[in-house]
């Protein structure tokens, strides 16, 4: 009887027999020694632990730090450790991690604790670098579902038995590290050794935990430049709060209830209060400073759009005559393209629009000329032509919403004071539970995933394979201008991802597993596995969501 397989080591560019029933840590110390640590490894392209055990054949591929598979490791393993480090120093108190801030930092509270001293945020790091000192092993056992719920109900995790009540399955995970339980949604490290790089400092009500940057891990993203997206976060914590759906739990139970409609009616409201708000903003901006532009920015799949139409409606009702203009129209044909460092279509570059084009047309714009606007096919990847000139008047107010839009290169020729900025993105407020926040990233990347497969023509694969240049064209040209911004606006609805959930979980599907997207797409299936689906029929047709799901009042 054979007792040994064969594995497809990647790292080392050969392949290699080993004793079935190897751990992938035995792996990794015939693997030389890199930069980094490894903290786990993409199996057959699904993610695993390094205390996986191999019994068939396989492909394996080990990463760190520097991959986005691994940064997400990292952060989960440091959330843990400092759940341990909280309950150990403050052990009648629970720990929140709210949301992120900067390249890779997050905000956190304990509760009942309204500050910190420095004195209390150096005695956290210090018990955080014994535990790292200690390694201690973090162990994940399956159990049934009956016995992780009475952990739970000793630790006092509300939060997390919602969730389990909600989405009843037979057996669950559980994680411990020492007499600390949790889970983390996702592959953690082995042991606490692994987190050798952090910092914490007191912010706000709570701290601020700074872990690496993926494309720079020996840099920690220390200080705070983004006081005003922490604003917004706070605001709609405090407002999830306030309507009783902080965490994805109590949706679930909402929606379980049948009272998703009056919930679902509460978000848009709140929704069209913020626009009527900004568009007040935009009316006093106009009478004291003559102000004629609006230009609206934000990362993929933010509701740029939605937005800008939804905007123009609340300036309609003050009497103003908004027009709109997409920067996606002013696209340069496909094939005149920048390409990036792989050789592949730059989409997220400001070369990818034509600036010289889009700068004629607004100089004649302000002049009072009628001007031909073009249109963006995005199946055939050319512009094309309409016959409705625009034309502005004396009490009318150009909408520009695109990427680029807070990027001064854009509009050099328009002056700042006759300029209203807003940034819009989805700040994604629900949370799975108190310790693991939904990314924004993944909310807006279901988004993008149902919109281009109805609308552009892309498959779910074709989407995955490009996330990554989209993530790197907004760190480089999209957020650096984030706090420019006169205004920002929050374009998350705390229910959207049960609505989004069937049209994604189809499309994921389709994913086969013999490319490396295939990771991503069984990471977002799992993810949505704890969602209750909500129908569209509930779903107001001026909503950002029908944006992406179709079914809109609105034509893009």
């Amino acid at each position: 009887m054979n007792d040994t397989i064969q594995v497809v080591c990647e790292n080392l560019g050969r392949t290699l027999e080993v004793p079935m029933g190897t751990p992938l840590s035995d792996l990794v110390r015939q693997i030389a020694e890199g930069k980094y640590p490894f903290l786990a490894a993409m199996v057959n392209n699904r993610i695993k632990e390094l205390n996986y055990k191999l019994y068939t054949p396989v492909t394996v591929r080990f990463i760190d730090i520097t991959s986005f598979e691994g940064i997400r490791v990292y952060q989960r393993t440091s959330w843990f450790l400092l759940q341990k480090a909280a309950e150990d120093l403050y052990p009648d108190h629970k720990l929140h991690i709210r949301h992120s801030l900067g390249e890779s930092g997050f905000y956190c509270e304990i509760e009942g604790r309204r500050s910190f001293t420095q004195e209390e945020i150096d005695s956290l790091r210090q018990r955080i670098e014994e535990l790292v000192r200690e390694d201690l092993p973090i162990t994940r056992r399956r159990l049934l579902t009956s016995e992780v719920r009475e952990r739970y109900a000793e630790h006092g995790f509300r939060d997390k038995i919602t969730l389990l009540d909600t989405r009843p399955r037979l057996y669950s995970n559980l994680y411990t590290l020492g007499d600390t339980v949790g889970y983390f949604y996702g592959a953690l490290a082995p042991s606490t050794g692994y987190i050798t790089r952090f910092d914490l400092k007191p912010f706000y009500n709570g701290f601020y935990l700074a872990l690496p940057v993926r494309t720079d891990p020996e840099r920690l993203n220390k200080e705070v430049q983004q006081h005003r997206m922490f604003g917004i976060f706070r605001e709609y914590q405090s407002w999830v709060e306030l309507m009783g759906v902080p965490t994805i739990g109590a949706v679930n139970a909402r929606v379980l209830e049948g009272v998703s409609g009056g919930m679902i009616l509460l978000a848009e409201a709140f929704h069209e209060r913020k626009f009527a708000e900004v568009a007040d903003a935009i009316q006093k901006a106009n009478k004291e400073k003559g102000t004629r532009v609006v230009l609206i920015s934000g990362p993929s799949s933010s509701g740029k759009t939605t937005s800008a139409k939804r905007l123009a409606i609340q300036l309609g009702v003050l009497g103003m005559r908004p027009e709109l203009i997409s920067l996606d129209d002013y696209f340069v044909n496909r094939e005149d393209t920048p390409r990036d460092e792989n050789g592949d279509y730059d989409f997220e570059v400001l070369e990818a629009i034509d600036i010289n084009l889009f700068n004629e047309h607004l100089q004649r714009l302000m002049q009072g000329e009628s001007v031909d606007i073009p249109r963006y096919d995005f199946i055939t990847g050319r512009r094309t032509w309409h016959n409705a000139p625009l034309t502005l008047h004396e009490n009318s107010i150009l909408i520009i919403e695109g990427i680029h839009g807070l990027n001064p290169r854009l509009t050099p020729s328009i002056p700042d004071d006759q300029k209203f900025k807003i940034y819009i993105s989805c700040f994604t407020s629900v949370a799975m539970d108190n310790l693991s926040r939904i990314s924004t990233t993944d909310n807006r990347l279901l988004r993008r995933l149902t919109r281009d497969y109805r609308q552009r023509g892309s498959s779910a694969l074709a989407t995955l394979s490009r996330w990554a240049s989209v993530r790197r064209g907004e760190e480089r040209h999209i957020f650096p201008y984030q706090e420019n911004a006169d205004v920002m606006l929050n374009s998350s609805l705390f229910y959207e991802i049960s609505v989004l959930k069937p049209f994604a979980e189809k499309i994921l599907r389709e994913i086969p597993d013999t490319v490396p997207e295939y990771q991503e797409a069984c990471r977002l299936l799992k993810f949505l596995d704890n969602f209750i689906p909500i129908p569209t029929d509930t779903i107001p047709p001026t909503s950002i969501l029908r944006e992406f799901i179709g079914g809109s009042a609105f034509t893009y």
